[in-house]
């Protein structure tokens, strides 16, 4: 008699699989170009059982970019501990995510380029995970605020800008970490960011020579 049954892999770990070869080969060559076929080699499966699993190329490129940005995400707040200083909450979650996108520089070429290339649908979910690292830092910010007498009364607006051109300069940092190592980015940004909030949370406002009142450029 022949050998034992061959064990059935998960449909979970099968699924990964999928979305691992996905994710390389729409890095690789685009989203447009990124081919069924060879991404169903890679993964070792047939084409038809991706289709089975994911439905439509539209559908896997999405479960991709959602796998992504959630695994962002999770290194980031996992590398923030709540009970220590903003600054170093901050310095803890820029350093986490620079590390995270160097060493997964496919992942990130999916969500910072691709997702954001290739129509509305794909766009908006890239757009989620911007809104969700954009309110970490505003709440961030927000609470060294609190803790300051000269910019406790910082209007929300102005914290929410603040925090959109820290997520803005941190996501063109990181499409340099395969030049720049991660570490040093993460340095850069918090010498741009920080020493700028810090003369903010000290009071010291910046305003064009000859203005009156820094409180005049802002109305």
């Amino acid at each position: 008699m022949g050998g034992g049954r061959t064990r059935r892999m998960p449909r979970a770990e099968r699924e990964r699989q999928m979305l691992d070869a996905a994710v390389e080969i729409i890095a690789r060559h685009g989203y447009t170009a990124a081919s069924m076929d060879e991404i169903a080699e890679l993964a070792g499966v047939s084409k038809p059982l991706v289709y089975l699993y994911l439905n439509s190329k539209d559908d896997l490129f999405t479960a991709c970019i959602r796998r992504e940005a959630a695994a962002l995400t999770e290194a980031v707040r996992a590398a923030v501990r709540p009970a220590l200083p903003a600054d170093r909450q901050l310095w803890d979650g820029v350093q986490a995510f620079f590390t995270y996108t160097a060493e997964h520089p496919d992942g990130w070429t999916v969500l910072h380029l691709q997702a954001r290339t290739h129509g509305p649908r794909f766009a908006a979910e890239a757009d989620a995970l911007r809104a969700e690292m954009i309110a970490f830092v505003t709440r961030l910010i927000a609470a060294a605020a609190q803790e300051s007498p000269h910019s406790r009364d910082l209007p929300a607006r102005e914290i929410e800008g603040l925090a959109v051109a820290l997520v803005g300069a941190a996501e063109s940092l990181a499409d340099r970490t395969n030049t720049t190592p991660a570490a040093q980015a993460a340095a850069t940004l918090m010498d741009f960011a920080w020493s700028g909030l810090g003369n903010l949370m000290s009071g010291n406002r910046w305003a064009p020579p000859g203005t009156a009142s820094p409180a005049a450029v802002r109305q």
